[in-house]
């Protein structure tokens, strides 16, 4: 059976499966059993065993249930009210006023928490309600929440990095410092949109609110203490060698229990919840990384990622072309697919290709977080929107045209990455330095 038949066996196998509403890595696994007892004469059983088994059983995978745990922790704090009030004395005065908070939120607790869910609902509950009651467009509120709760896939801890690690056999440590100044130029983007607005359309400029004084900047600063010092425990743990990624994946769970008893918010039933959605959300993980382990496995006995690799590898692309191929590819994918479970359905096929290329696996390790990121806010089934649709009560369609301005940032964000690679490979390399 030729490849090109394969292909088109596997993909309508899946989108048959994903169609009828199966989870995805059910679908995953049912595709590789399917392809196993059709095209190889291997016992299934033992080999699905084996391969499950390597590849949930690394010991990388240990900081993925601790990173959620810590996220899960604080999404049951009062660290979001903490944010606001001490971000808003800061911003509130700058062109765009209170709707900075919404990004720099973000971008704080993305740095703690390594889930764009978590990062989104805990900074949304507050911040949505204000910004109503003080007159901002919901447009821009819900589009700025929508896009500055991706970062949680970026700015490590990121869960989605850990994954991409395991899967390509690359240092989660490096990924996690390759993500950080990407994730902060993405902030940069959409702090300028916001800036821009309040600064030259006329409803911006109305916006204006009064600057706050010494006392609540100080006061804010207060505020702001615990979860900078999370920040620099489990980031700055990995950066000076400290600790490794598990460690501070430890260090993270203990601060963040720290920080929620000094808040007066641990108590055992928020210590239940915390771990039952610690354990729905990594056995959700679990069960992708086995049904992206056998469905690699049988397009591995098929031929298929090699016929791939060699099919593109004779179009003779540029690695730059292959970039913008990619892009184009994994924008469509993300219409119908999350951040994660795309990265999982793909890299088994797309790694080779792009080691051939010789693009650096932990810059694209970045690219392909970054492009997954963009699959979070695109309909139909972009989880932030569905997300911020719940926290503001308004229809799809007006959340989805609100979030088309963060989209188009971050593909400038990927413009600006494949223009200039050292801005996730320079942090990297002063790791690799020191060591």
């Amino acid at each position: 059976m030729s490849e090109a038949l394969l292909a088109v066996l596997f993909v309508a196998a899946l989108l048959g499966l994903l169609g009828s509403g199966v989870w995805i890595g059910a679908a995953l696994l049912g595709v590789g059993l399917f392809a196993m007892e059709t095209f190889t004469s291997r016992p299934v059983g033992p080999a699905m065993a084996t391969t499950i088994w390597s590849n949930i059983s690394l010991w990388g995978l240990a900081a993925l249930p601790l990173f959620v745990w810590m996220g899960e922790i604080l999404l049951r704090t009062r660290l979001s009210e903490s944010l606001f009030n001490g971000l808003s004395p800061m911003v509130r005065r700058l062109p765009g006023g209170l709707l900075h908070v919404n990004i720099a939120g973000c971008t704080a607790f993305a740095a703690v928490s390594g889930s764009s869910a978590a990062t989104l609902l805990t900074v949304g509950k507050l911040t949505v309600p204000e910004l109503r009651k003080r007159g901002y467009p919901d447009s821009l509120s819900c589009g700025t929440l929508a896009g500055a709760g991706t970062l949680g896939l970026l700015i490590p801890p990121s869960i989605t990095m850990i994954i991409y690690g395991i899967m390509v056999q690359e240092s989660i440590g490096r990924l996690f410092l390759a993500g950080i100044l990407p994730g902060l130029m993405l902030a940069a983007l959409f702090f300028l949109y916001i800036f821009a607005w309040g600064l030259l359309s006329p409803n911006g400029r109305l916006m204006r609110e009064s600057a706050a004084s010494w006392r609540e900047w100080l006061s804010g600063l207060i505020k702001l203490v615990p979860v900078l010092s999370l920040i620099v425990l489990v980031i700055g743990s990995i950066y000076t060698g400290i600790a490794s990624p598990n460690e501070a994946a430890v260090i993270g769970v203990l601060g963040a229990l720290g920080l929620s008893a000094v808040q007066g918010s641990l108590t055992l039933q928020s210590i239940v919840d915390s771990l039952m959605g610690t354990v729905r959300t990594t056995s959700m993980i679990v069960l992708l990384l086995a049904g992206s382990a056998v469905l690699t496995l049988a397009m591995g006995f098929t031929g298929l990622p090699r016929a791939l690799a060699d099919w593109i590898g004779a179009m003779e692309l540029s690695p730059i072309a292959l970039i913008v191929v990619l892009t184009v590819f994994y924008m469509i994918l993300g219409c119908f697919l999350d951040g994660i479970s795309m990265i999982m359905l793909t890299i088994a096929t797309v790694e080779p290709v792009v080691r051939t290329a010789g693009i650096d696996m932990i810059w694209f390790g970045v690219f392909v977080v970054l492009v997954g990121e963009m699959a979070l806010i695109t309909p139909p089934v972009g989880f932030n929107l569905f997300l911020v649709q719940n926290l503001t009560g308004r229809d799809i369609g007006f959340v989805s045209r609100s979030a088309v301005p963060m989209f188009v940032l971050m593909l400038v964000g990927v413009v600006l990455l494949t223009a200039f690679p050292e801005i996730a490979l320079w942090l990297p390399g002063t790791m690799t330095a020191k060591n």
